[in-house]
This record gives structure tokens, C-alpha cells and sequence, in this order.
């Protein structure tokens, strides 16, 4: 039986790490500067953010729920962020704890309502992702916050020629992992996903769970936003819209199951990266934005298809 799992497993990272192939040699074939150190560094230095959303996604999926607020809690973190440097003249690190913790704050709120009350996670995440929009706005008086050198620490750093942000969204994906494989809650978290009422039965405390993983996916939003008012120097108030969507798009590619009790982080992260090739390349290939769309929205869709069929099987 183990071996059977793993033979599967193994098969399922196999198969995206070719499709991640496949398309990186189309593009290359297809353009002239697709294959080259600059593209490969565009890329590395765009998805930090995706990768860090993706993961908290990928923890509220495997329970069987749904996160809709990422994109605001995201816009509001960044909102605290700046405001914390520039107005509240924090320090760097307190100024990013500050913003974790608004994002943990979030997370916390919208898992205590769907556990504690059994509300729908859509309907929850749906008000939270109004609520924390709202929320950056009146932080920020709906201006952008320019935050010029106070973020250098943090974007001028580099490892073996990697940014920083690329790195901790690297150490993000392999604590993520690592919590899903090797520690209780990762283990409760696929128990809940694959049949609650079953989980609840065996002792594992469904409700505290599902209010830490929306908490951490709250926190990871917040992390995301660190990294994406790094990138751009500025705290926007309008940031994050369909992120969200954007996140649960490279979570189902990774195979996740929308039905909850079954993911993974790196093959998520797997995910994201098939998506930043694809609408790289398309770019490359002079594809309007409207072409680009309908490609990606056809490749969702088919990774939405081929979960259904694999859990059929």
C-alpha cells in the first residue's frame, strides 16, 4: 500500500515537473529570448508572493475550505506596512511583525466564524475580502505609501544570486511541507479534508485546527505583502485584487484536491511556476492580454478536469 502511494506521488510531481518542461522548451523554440539568465530571473523575482499566497491556499484546500479574502488581507497587511514605516516611524522588523500579525488577525477572525459557527468559508472569506479592503483603505486615506529606501534591506540582500524574497519563499514552501508530512497537523489537517465528521470521531480537534489554518493563511497573505511592497516601494491600498483567484488557480494545477484531504506545497509551488512560464512566454510571443487569458483560464480548467477524473480513478 505505501508503496503504491509513493509510486503515485512520485508520478504526480513527475508529470507537472514535465509539463513545466515542456513549456519552458516550447517558448524557447518560439521566441528568441525566452531561454536566456534575464527571463529565468523575471520570473524568480515575480512569484515570491504567488508562492507564499499559493501555500496558505494550499492549507485551507486540503481542510475543505475556501479563502477568499487573500487579496485584501494582503492590500491591508501592505497598508499597515507602510503606514508602520513611513507615519508610526517603526523599524523595518517590528514594522513587518506588525504586518504579520494583522494578516494572523484576519485569518484567526474568519476561521473562529466558519468553526465556531459553522458558516460557509465562502461567505466568511467573501465578507472578510470586503472588510480588509475596506480596512487598508481608511489606513491608508486611499493614498499609496511611497516607501522608498526603508525597504532596501530587504530588496538590495541577495543569495548565490537569488533575492531574498525568492529564498524565504523557498523556506516557506519547505516549512510548509514539512508541516504537512511530518507533524500532527499536517496529518489532522488531511483527516478533516478527507472526512470531518470522521476526524472529530477520532479526536482531533476540528474547530481549533481550522482556526489555525485560516490564521496562517491570513499570516502568509500578510508575508506576501511584505514582499510585494518591497518589490514595488510603495504600499497600495488597491493591491491584491484577484489574488485570490490567482492563488487557488496554481493550487488546483498542483493537484490539490478542491474537495479537500489531499495537496502538497511544493507540487503547489510547482504550480505557480507553470503559470509565470505560461504568461511569460505568451507575453514573449506578442499574445494580447485577452489571449492570455483565455490560455490560462483553458489550463485551469483542464487541471480542474483532470481532479475529477483522478479522483474517480
Amino acid at each position: 500500500m505505501r508503496s503504491k502511494y509513493l509510486y503515485r506521488t512520485l508520478a504526480d510531481y513527475f508529470g507537472l515537473s514535465l509539463v513545466l518542461l515542456v513549456m519552458v522548451m516550447f517558448f524557447a523554440m518560439r521566441t528568441e529570448h525566452f531561454f536566456t539568465a534575464i527571463t529565468f530571473r523575471t520570473i524568480a523575482n515575480q512569484i515570491p508572493g504567488a508562492v507564499i499566497i499559493a501555500t496558505g491556499m494550499t492549507f485551507v484546500l486540503i481542510i475543505a475550505g475556501i479563502d477568499l479574502s487573500v487579496g485584501s488581507v494582503l492590500a491591508l497587511g501592505g497598508a499597515v506596512f507602510g503606514m508602520a514605516l513611513t507615519s508610526w516611524q517603526f523599524p523595518l522588523i517590528p514594522a513587518i511583525l506588525v504586518c504579520i500579525a494583522t494578516g494572523l488577525a484576519c485569518g484567526a477572525f474568519s476561521g473562529i466564524l466558519v468553526a465556531g459557527w459553522k458558516l460557509p468559508a465562502f461567505i466568511v472569506t467573501l465578507g472578510m475580502l470586503e472588510a480588509a479592503r475596506g480596512g487598508a483603505q481608511l489606513v491608508t486615506g486611499m493614498k499609496t505609501q511611497y516607501l522608498g529606501a526603508r525597504v532596501d534591506p530587504i530588496a538590495s540582500w541577495n543569495i548565490l544570486g537569488l533575492s531574498l524574497p525568492f529564498v524565504i519563499a523557498l523556506a516557506v514552501v519547505i516549512l510548509g511541507q514539512c508541516m504537512l508530512s511530518f507533524t500532527v497537523l499536517g496529518r489532522s489537517m488531511f483527516a478533516i479534508g478527507g472526512n470531518e465528521e470522521t476526524a472529530r470521531l477520532s479526536g482531533i480537534p476540528v474547530g481549533r485546527i481550522k482556526v489555525i489554518v485560516f490564521a496562517l493563511c491570513g499570516g502568509l497573505a500578510s508575508l506576501a505583502a511584505v514582499i510585494h511592497c518591497t518589490r514595488l516601494t510603495a504600499a497600495d491600498p488597491n493591491a491584491g485584487i484577484g489574488y485570490e483567484l490567482q492563488a487557488i488557480a496554481a493550487v488546483v494545477i498542483g493537484g490539490t484536491s478542491l474537495m479537500g484531504g489531499r495537496g502538497s506545497v511544493v507540487k503547489t509551488f510547482i504550480g505557480v511556476a507553470i503559470i509565470a512560464v505560461l504568461e511569460n512566454g505568451l507575453v514573449q510571443l506578442g499574445a494580447q492580454d485577452p489571449i492570455k487569458r483565455l490560455v490560462t483560464g483553458a489550463v485551469i480548467v483542464f487541471a480542474v478536469l483532470l481532479d475529477y477524473y483522478r479522483r474517480k480513478v
